[in-house]
């Protein structure tokens, strides 16, 4: 079963630039990048609604006159983070792009885990962990260099 997950964190990767060059793209269509990611969010909110629907999913309501007020912020990270996308994409093509928000998912994430912020239990940052970024960042420079 953790093969699956690893299997759909990996395609979840994969799909990320050619989201953010559908975007883009449909940025440059409208000339306008921020209505592109509205319509982003506009049709990703659509498709998610169907599906609970069809899945009949259940929630809990009530859950949501005790949950922290920050727990609402994750619809403006990804809003923040598509429009971005959306206009880095064609000033500094998809490879420094996704490479940069790669450097910036494992310095977070090291981050997080250490801190046992947001997560179920709290991970130590260890030299290894410390290595893998620092190659992400060597990556990613060169990238930039090529």
């Amino acid at each position: 079963m953790k093969y699956i997950w690893i299997i759909m964190a990996l395609l979840s990767g994969a799909f990320l630039p050619i989201q953010g060059g559908i975007n883009s793209r449909l940025g440059k269509e409208i000339a306008s990048p921020v209505h592109a990611s509205l319509i982003s969010f506009l049709v990703g909110a659509v498709v998610l609604f169907t599906y609970t629907l069809i899945m009949r999913q259940p929630v809990q309501i009530s859950g949501l006159k005790n949950a922290p007020l920050y727990l609402w912020s994750g619809g403006l990270l990804g809003a923040f983070y598509v429009t971005v996308i959306i206009l880095a994409f064609p000033k500094i093509g998809p490879a420094l792009t996704f490479g940069l928000v790669v450097a910036g998912q494992m310095i977070i994430s090291i981050i997080l885990d250490h801190f046992n912020i947001l997560v179920a239990q709290p991970h130590p940052v260890n030299i290894w962990k410390v290595l893998g970024v620092l190659l992400v960042i060597t990556g990613v420079i060169i990238v930039r260099k090529s």
